[in-house]
């Protein structure tokens, strides 16, 4: 049975063996859930003011500073009736192959950030539930 997040405005369902992690301050709220085995799945919630493209871009730039030979290819794709702007990428972490996608989109006045990252390993089991988890979260509005 999976968990449900409703809060901030924002609905989603989750695997209810993941762990949920609630982060909220004055201009940015969010929320990230963990796997088992360390992948996780992650919206920031910003003001209507932010273009979602340019808020994808700030996000490759803070992995880029964390991370060196970042592979990062620019993403647009439709979930439903949902336009998502944002990026795929690759890099190592403690020698192991991670992936990860950034999806930003803009919604009730709002600008929603989403990124999902797992080692490659990992990826490979859990991509589907990302894609449940941004399903969720986008049939919702």
């Amino acid at each position: 049975m999976p968990a449900i997040f409703d809060k901030l405005g924002i609905k989603f369902l989750y695997p209810d063996d993941w762990t949920l992690e609630l982060a909220t301050d004055e201009d940015e709220k969010g929320v990230t859930v963990y796997s088992p085995g360390g992948a996780f799945w992650s919206v920031v919630i910003r003001g209507g003011d932010e273009d979602p493209a340019e808020l994808a871009k700030v996000a490759v730039a803070a992995i880029g500073d964390e991370y060196t030979d970042v592979d990062t290819e620019a993403v647009e794709e439709m979930i439903g009736r949902q336009e998502l702007v944002g990026y795929d990428l690759n890099f190592y972490c403690l020698d192991l192959t991670n992936t990860a996608q950034i999806r930003a989109f803009r919604r009730d006045g709002r600008t929603l950030l989403m990124l999902w990252q797992a080692e490659d390993r990992e990826f490979d089991e859990v991509s589907n539930i990302f894609r449940a988890i941004t399903t969720s979260l986008l049939y919702d509005g």
